[in-house]
């Protein structure tokens, strides 16, 4: 299969299976314990209709809007993702340079591959840095710091990862830290010669922006060291220092509760991601997208919502903002699109939802974002 031909994100999804050992792939595709969360993320989108308008003179659409202090081309965004090396040797920079050429900003990983300084190189435009309150605190402040010099846009604080999620699909194929691939997942790399010799050749595989707090030569000491800076006795003060040591725009991503939309706001959060990190944390919570209505009413106007999850057509986007949404990010559908052909794949991805965007607008009889509101979205019948 050509990029050409890949006309959905399940297309860039066969694409990315085909060319990524099985290990790797589905540490992308998978999430945690039945997987439930993820799927319903995606269908929990058929609960609403659409309702267009007609005659509304659209003879042009702009899409775009201000979301996190930035202009954003259309309301859309690369939400943060770790370890993009995986997928394929032209790692974060590649989606930075893909984001720079759209306009769109880039949500960067603290478990990024690249540094954050030669993210910003790429992708001089805005973008948002995800990071944790970790245990050392020193560390957090360095990666405010360089944030800071580097032109971020704004800092994202996850909540959602106390602990990792039960993520089975790796425990079957190994792909742990320290790995413990099986005779299969070993084949499937063998039947990846091209992802093989990337790797060998370029290399790449190092969290950059942490891994000079770990001493000496320890396999797996990079990841070992992330996963010990969790730290489950976190509380909202802790995020109101994280916001105060930042002093600009702040999202809080994995919110997913009115109540916890309310807390985020009193705590310094100028935004929240409604999040269920896809479904790869706690399972069998509620979609992203049945969660805007309730958290918007209960925040009023003066908090953004961006959400996160399940985003697979431009309809979904729309949907999202018809019920109160400012924004929707995504994380999977660029990344296959990474995974299937580099930088080259995510613009692919990103031409296509921008396409999807600019003729459901119109569809829909809008001119701009702002214009779509409740009246344009109902409950879909039992």
């Amino acid at each position: 299969m050509k990029l050409s031909r890949c006309f959905t994100t399940s297309d860039f999804r066969k694409m990315a299976k085909n060319k990524l050992p099985d290990p790797v792939f589905h540490y992308l595709d998978g999430a945690a314990d039945d997987e439930w969360s993820l799927a319903n993320n995606e269908t929990a989108f058929d609960n609403y209709n659409l309702l267009p308008k007609t005659l509304r003179g659209v003879d042009r659409v702009d899409l775009s809007t201000t979301v996190l202090g930035a202009q954003m081309s259309m309301p859309l965004y690369l939400a943060p993702t770790g370890m993009s090396r995986l997928f394929h040797h032209d790692n974060e920079l590649g989606v930075a340079r893909a984001a720079q050429k759209f306009g769109m900003m880039y949500g960067v990983s603290t478990v990024a591959t690249a540094s954050i300084e030669d993210i910003a190189a790429a992708c001089p435009g805005p973008k948002v840095f995800q990071t944790y309150v970790l245990r050392d605190r020193g560390l957090t402040r360095e990666l405010v710091a360089r944030c800071k010099a580097a032109g971020y846009t704004a800092l994202c604080l996850t909540v959602d990862t106390p602990v990792a999620g039960n993520r089975e699909r790796d425990l079957v194929s190994g792909m742990s830290m320290p790995p413990k691939f099986t005779a299969a997942s070993l084949l499937s790399f063998i039947l990846s010669p091209t992802w093989v010799y990337h790797a060998v050749t370029n290399g790449g595989f190092e969290m950059v922006n942490i891994s000079h707090r770990v001493q000496g030569d320890q396999s797996g000491g990079v990841a070992k060291y992330i996963n010990d800076q969790f730290d489950r006795s976190l509380t909202w003060k802790d995020a109101e220092w994280l916001a105060n040591e930042w002093s600009g725009p702040f999202a809080i991503k994995g919110i997913i509760t009115p109540q916890d939309a309310v807390l985020a706001k009193d705590h310094g959060a100028s935004a929240v991601m409604i999040s269920n990190h896809g479904g790869r944390q706690l399972d069998c919570v509620p979609a992203p997208v049945d969660m805007i209505q309730p958290i918007r009413e209960a925040v009023g106007d003066d908090l953004e919502l961006i959400v996160e999850g399940g985003i697979r057509r431009g309809t979904d986007v729309l949907k999202a903002l018809a019920l109160g949404a400012d924004a929707c990010a995504f994380g999977r559908p660029y990344l296959y699109g990474l995974a299937s052909g580099g930088q080259a794949g995510v613009e692919r991805v990103l031409d296509l939802f921008r396409s999807e965007l600019d003729r459901d607008m119109t569809l829909l009889g809008c001119r701009t974002t702002s214009e779509i509101d409740l009246t344009y979205v109902q409950q879909a019948l039992p």
